[in-house]
């Protein structure tokens, strides 16, 4: 992609809104979310990294397996250990709940690495979209600082930080509806999933 980047995909949740499955193992018209996650990913990446604190479960895929380094649950907690393992000066974090990941979006994220820069992220009318996103290895210290105090919000790191953006615009030009930042926390959200993926399925066969 021109600039070395490490893939990171972040499964540390509790699941606590979902009856404590595992997401990344939710099945979206067959396919497992960790699944798809990864056929992505190795499209693009060399090294790939999941971040998770029940490391067994995971022992089946081809990836390099972390833990978080602070004992805290948090995404940037995540961020942090999947940044400190990867093995090139960026990464691009996703996590493992989804579904709907966009290959074009994550090309035009990595395609605007530069080493100027610290961070890639969508900002869309919403805001920033830190979880999917690329961060470089400069993010490190002040993260840790963030989380030394026990401020877990990744959004206030970024005025420490040389941002670049990718505009509502610029997102929509490659995901119209942002599903890209389709998350499922709730059992609703799975049924929104599996409406989403019928209606792919049903625009592909016209």
């Amino acid at each position: 992609m021109g600039y070395p980047c490490s893939g990171v995909i972040l499964a540390g949740g509790l699941s606590t809104r979902f009856s404590g499955r595992n997401k990344a193992f939710i099945e979206i018209g067959g396919i497992r979310i960790l699944d798809r996650l990864n056929a992505l990913y190795r499209r693009f990446f060399d090294d790939i990294i999941l971040v998770t604190n029940h490391p067994h479960l995971y022992v089946d895929w081809d990836m390099t397996i972390v833990t978080d380094i602070f004992q805290v649950r948090s995404s940037l907690t995540g961020i942090h250990a999947g940044l400190h393992a990867a093995t090139h000066p960026h990464a691009f974090f996703a996590a493992c709940d989804t579904p709907f990941l966009n290959a074009d979006l994550v090309e035009e994220l990595l395609r605007r690495i530069e080493p100027r820069f610290d961070v890639v992220i969508p900002k869309t009318d919403e805001g920033f979209e830190p979880l999917c996103a690329v961060y470089s290895k400069r993010c490190l210290m002040p993260m840790e600082r963030s989380l030394l105090k026990g401020d877990f919000k990744i959004a206030r790191l970024f005025n420490k930080l040389k941002v670049r953006t990718l505009s509502e615009k610029v997102v929509r030009m490659h995901d119209p509806e942002k599903i890209s930042f389709f998350n499922i926390n709730r059992p609703e959200d799975f049924e929104k999933a599996q409406a989403i993926h019928r209606a792919e399925i049903s625009a592909d066969g016209r």
